[in-house]
């Protein structure tokens, strides 16, 4: 799990939980720094079938508007990987948790920040080592929504669904579809 703050710098921890005879054992993977390593991971982690563990700060990292991160267990250790700092034309402020798709590639969105200001739906793809991030939707603060909200939902055919917060028709929010 993870928490929004605390720990030595109080920017958060990733945490993990075991069961033992006299409860549960807690242990300390990871202590954000509010460096390139980002601050405050709100949102629920994902775990691969390797057991590597994938989440995003809400601030901090490189540009100080959020990360995308990725903790591997390695000899009983966890090491830490930036994959993505946002910088605000891509996106400000990931919220909410990501998806990951069969080959690897995730998903997220972002409150803020795009082109219009009104937050993003992203992809992040490994690639030759690294991460390439796309932006699959710009949201406008109109028809389409903004401030999306909400870990995305992945369908079996590449379809990604999510909601906003606010915007739309009506002004509450929308529910959108990003086909590939």
């Amino acid at each position: 799990g993870a928490t929004g703050f605390r720990g030595i710098y109080n920017c958060g921890t990733i945490f993990q939980l075991t069961p033992s005879e006299s409860g549960w054992q807690e242990t300390t993977l990871y202590t954000f720094e509010n460096g390139d390593d980002g601050c405050s991971p709100l949102a629920d982690l994902i775990l691969d079938q390797s057991g590597k563990l994938y989440g995003t700060t809400y601030v901090g990292g490189p540009g100080g508007i959020g990360t995308v991160f990725m903790l591997a267990p390695s000899g009983g250790e966890w090491t830490f990987n930036l994959l993505y700092g946002f910088s605000g034309n891509d996106g400000v402020e990931p919220y909410v948790g990501l998806v990951m798709d069969m080959v690897g590639n995730l998903y997220g969105t972002t409150l803020y920040g795009g082109t219009y200001n009104c937050g993003t739906a992203f992809k992040l793809s490994p690639s030759d080592g690294g991460w390439t991030h796309t932006t699959l939707h710009d949201f406008t603060c109109g028809s389409d929504g903004w401030q999306p909200w909400g870990r995305p939902i992945l369908d079996g055919n590449g379809n990604l669904y999510g909601t906003t917060w606010v915007g739309g028709a009506h002004g509450y929010g929308v529910i959108w579809e990003i086909t590939p």
